[in-house]
């Protein structure tokens, strides 16, 4: 199983640390190399944790299904319902928590005045300085598409859990941690800066990565042993204490060109399995977890160096993990990163 991912750690150009979990059916292995970056250059180990960038989605995708297990909320809940009484005042009922959760609510990437904001420090910490009372701003002058169509948003999945946090009455980092994070025993996983690894981009360090204001489209800390954990808990028989929400999370619900959009996980089918799986970057990291229901098997994958154009961690990873998925080597195909 090891050949699987022998070529990961080249296909991260600059990164001094690369860690990789997987499980088939009830066998583990976890694989670390490398140090926490160049000028502290502890040994990674499966503890260490890394920057996850977008794959945090995912657990606010997982925390939507908690929270609607509950009764709390239901996914046909216009998102407005669970926010200040103006905060969105021009997106409709049309937009729903299940319609963040799957990018199909017609919202831009980023919120309306972030981009401009993110460019002076675009190669080292871009949204450092957009805060919570920033995106509040933003979301008042915020205005949605026609909903139905997939379109990749940070606003969507960040709205999605200032929605959650509103319905709880409570902060989304708390509330995370509350009905994920300790249930599932994630020790490792929180919104912290510290301790982590250094991230690089193209060989040179990087301060850590912070989102203020979209922290639950963006801001997760977390290690190899606490991501296998996590995908293990997405896993039949689902007799976890998330069980009901991770079930409800795998189940397709909408249609992105080439694959298919679960509670905010990217789905695609082949020879049978079904794998499904997100990928993350922020400036320093690049990570992937993908997982199949059908095989009984789980990946991921973490390099403390960020995504560039020349780099191949992503689509290295996504065929891994298809190979484990399908138990034999398959071709490499295209169109695999984050859409």
């Amino acid at each position: 199983m090891k050949d699987l991912v022998a070529d990961l750690p080249a296909a991260a150009p600059g990164a001094t640390g690369v860690a990789v979990a997987f499980r088939r059916g009830d066998d583990e292995l976890v694989l670390v190399g490398g140090t926490t970056g160049r000028r502290d250059p502890r040994p990674v180990t499966g503890r260490t944790r890394f920057e996850l960038g977008s794959l945090t989605k995912t657990f606010t995708g997982l925390l939507l299904a908690e929270m609607a297990d509950r009764g709390e909320v239901e996914l046909s809940d216009p998102v407005r319902r669970h926010l200040p009484v103006g905060a969105v005042p021009h997106l409709g009922r049309e937009v729903t928590l299940e319609r963040l959760a799957t990018h199909t609510a017609g919202l831009p990437r980023l919120p309306p005045g972030m981009l401009a904001r993110a460019v002076p420090r675009w190669r080292t910490n871009p949204y450092r300085d957009f805060d919570a009372d920033d995106f509040t701003a933003a979301l008042r002058r915020t205005r949605a598409r026609a909903p139905g169509r997939y379109r990749y948003s940070n606003v969507g999945v960040a709205l999605l859990g200032e929605a959650l946090a509103g319905a709880a009455g409570r902060p989304y980092p708390e509330l995370l941690a509350d009905r994920v994070l300790r249930p599932l025993g994630l020790d490792d996983t929180d919104c912290s800066t510290s301790p982590q690894v250094t991230g690089h981009l193209r060989g040179r360090p990087r301060p850590p990565w912070e989102i203020p204001g979209l922290p639950a489209a963006g801001a997760l800390r977390s290690s190899a042993l606490d991501l296998l954990r996590y995908l293990t808990a997405h896993l039949a028989p689902f007799t976890g204490p998330l069980g009901r929400a991770a079930a409800e999370v795998t189940r397709p619900r909408a249609s992105a060109r080439d694959h298919e959009v679960c509670l905010v996980w990217n789905l695609r089918r082949r020879e049978g399995h079904d794998l499904l799986f997100h990928s993350g970057g922020t400036r320093g990291c690049t990570t992937f977890a993908a997982f199949s229901p059908t095989t009984s098997t789980a990946f991921v994958a973490l390099a403390n160096a960020g995504p560039t154009v020349d780099a191949s961690f992503v689509q290295r990873s996504y065929e891994a993990a298809w190979s484990l998925a399908c138990r034999t080597f398959q071709p490499r195909v295209s169109n695999t990163r984050e859409p």
